[in-house]
């Protein structure tokens, strides 16, 4: 399998996850704006926790990804310990499943 697709399939799922996560939260006002970005930031998270090639296992570079990725997020909502915390998790995933499958 290739980084791209997996990173794909992993940015999609993560979307989904993270989009449900903001539904079932206790945020005041959701927007269509709002689980947009939701689903573009960890979208983006999953494609590039699989991709990016630093010199370091792609677990840490995955999961260093994600933090970059998440933290206009973090700033922007004041939910640093949620945002961050998924984001990490999600491009330490990623960065995994690249590393375990990809050729």
């Amino acid at each position: 399998m290739s980084p791209l697709f997996i990173g794909v399939v992993c940015g999609i799922a993560f979307g989904i996850i993270d989009v449900t996560l903001t539904v079932m939260g206790n945020h005041p006002d959701i927007s269509r704006g709002m689980l947009l970005q939701a689903f573009t930031s960890r979208f983006a998270i999953g494609v590039l926790g699989a991709n990016v090639s630093l010199p370091m296992d792609r677990v840490l570079s995955g999961a260093l990804a994600g933090l970059l990725i998440s933290l206009p997020d973090a700033f922007a909502l004041h939910s640093y310990f949620g945002v961050l915390g998924t984001g990490v998790l999600f491009g330490a995933i990623a960065g995994w499943a690249a590393k375990k499958w990809a050729k």
